[in-house]
């Protein structure tokens, strides 16, 4: 993935604690780092849940040089992301509407172990 590449060159080393940068945590120290901050304590403090136990280790590995480059260029990688969910998001939406005709035949389908709904759609 192109943005944990390019955390890596700042000397981020987020992916090494987060398994999920793009995820609530993630994303919100991402936003941070965007934003300007540059505390890792700071940042490390915006995890939630299960990841909060790895405070620690997360403010060692937000330790770097986040430059403004890395700003700009970690924004567009994050908007990218967000346009793709949203696509993503709109062509599931019409293949439902496609799959409408065919919904006893998916539900049949799902009823066979191994099949995912997915699976019946294609």
């Amino acid at each position: 993935m192109r943005l944990e590449k390019l955390l890596e060159d700042a000397g981020i080393k987020l992916t090494s604690v987060a398994t999920d940068i793009t995820g609530v945590s993630g994303r919100a120290m991402l936003e941070a780092l965007i934003a300007g901050q540059n505390d890792p304590a700071m940042i490390a403090d915006l995890a939630k849940r299960t990841l909060r136990r790895k405070i620690p280790a997360l403010t060692e590995a937000l330790i770097g040089r986040f430059s403004e480059h890395h700003a700009f260029m970690s924004r567009l990688f994050l908007d990218r992301i967000d346009a793709h969910t949203a696509d993503i998001g709109r062509l599931d939406e019409r293949i439902e509407e496609a799959m409408a005709p065919f919904r006893l035949t998916r539900e049949l389908l799902m009823s066979i172990p191994g099949f995912s709904g997915k699976t019946a759609e294609v």
